[in-house]
């Protein structure tokens, strides 16, 4: 018995290290393949990557080695990207319009004021605030990170774009008096400060899509009403010429009107004596003989027998005649 349960022990107790032995196996296979898999992901992570790029914008592959290190030639479209990490980089640019507004209100774009400020040709210091909206040309997007290596567009569009504007204001506004500026000439300013920006930004594919003043632009208080009432003097003066027009044109009316009366009533009378003057020609001799017999025999056929009870003698005494 004691052999036999000292042989039944031993078995048991080889059965149990046995599988703590396939135990330990598993884990440490399991813990060489979580190892393995790591260092795969580890390794696909650096060799191969994949990206996305997501619409309205557009991916470009900067070379990090080899001869070629700088941009690609060719932008990445939107999609996904397959690339490795190693040897490239994918920069996303966005190509659709970004609008930017620089104000002295706080509410109003960044937390700060950002007023753009510009002196007109007499010297006049002018506040205003700006509104300016930009799309960058997908195919050019290669030159416009040549040129400013920059990937964000926050940093270009407050330091780079904001020295551009404020300096083709600046540059604009000395061809312009204040007065013209604040009045009827500020589209006009406008547009040409868009041209020059537009034409400093165009090499690098930076398109220009709006830009404008928020509102109107600042000036000194006591230039501002000098503008104002000068404005007001001229609009009252328009409107006296107006009303001088009018008067002028009703009285030439009137004299139209009387003169087209003087001569429709001389045209009459030069009828009238023409028709007498015709009249008078016509009157011979033989006509009066006619209308005489004409008007005897209207007397006669009037006559309704009676003899008239009246009758004037030689003398002239009158006579009265016996009744029938």
């Amino acid at each position: 018995m004691t052999l036999f349960g000292e042989f039944t022990n031993s078995g048991g107790n080889r059965n149990i290290d046995e599988q703590q032995r396939n135990i330990v196996r598993l884990v440490k296979r399991a813990a060489i393949g979580i190892v393995l898999l790591i260092a795969a992901m580890i390794f696909f992570n650096y060799i191969v990557a994949v990206t996305r790029i997501g619409a309205g914008n557009v991916g470009i592959e900067i070379v990090l080695s080899g001869s070629q290190r700088g941009p690609a030639e060719i932008p990445i479209r939107t999609g996904w990207v397959v690339y490795s990490p190693l040897h490239s980089q994918i920069i996303e640019f966005p190509t659709f319009v970004q609008t930017v507004k620089w104000t002295h209100d706080m509410s109003e774009g960044r937390a700060a004021n950002e007023a753009m400020s510009f002196n007109s040709k007499e010297g006049m210091e002018i506040y205003a605030d700006v509104s300016l909206s930009y799309a960058i040309e997908p195919h050019r997007v290669p030159d416009f990170y040549v040129k400013y290596r920059l990937s964000d567009l926050d940093m270009f569009t407050h330091g780079i774009l904001r020295d551009v504007v404020r300096n083709s204001l600046n540059e604009v506004a000395s061809t312009y008096s204040v007065e013209q500026i604040y009045g009827e000439q500020k589209a006009e300013f406008l547009g040409k400060v868009q041209t020059l920006i537009q034409q400093k930004m165009e090499p690098v594919g930076v398109g220009i899509q709006q830009f404008g003043f928020i509102g109107a632009p600042r000036v000194p208080e006591v230039i501002a009403t000098a503008i104002t009432a000068k404005a007001q003097a001229i609009q009252d003066a328009e409107s006296a010429r107006n009303e001088l027009a009018k008067t002028q044109a009703e009285a030439a009316k009137t004299v139209a009107e009387a003169e087209g009366e003087a001569k429709a009533a001389v045209t009459r009378a030069n009828g009238e004596a023409e028709a007498n003057k015709i009249r008078q020609t016509s009157l011979t001799p033989q006509l009066l003989e006619l209308r005489k017999i004409e008007n005897q025999k209207a007397l006669i056929d009037r006559w309704n027998g009676a003899l008239p009870t009246v009758q004037t003698g030689n003398g002239g005494l009158l006579m009265e005649l016996p009744k029938q």
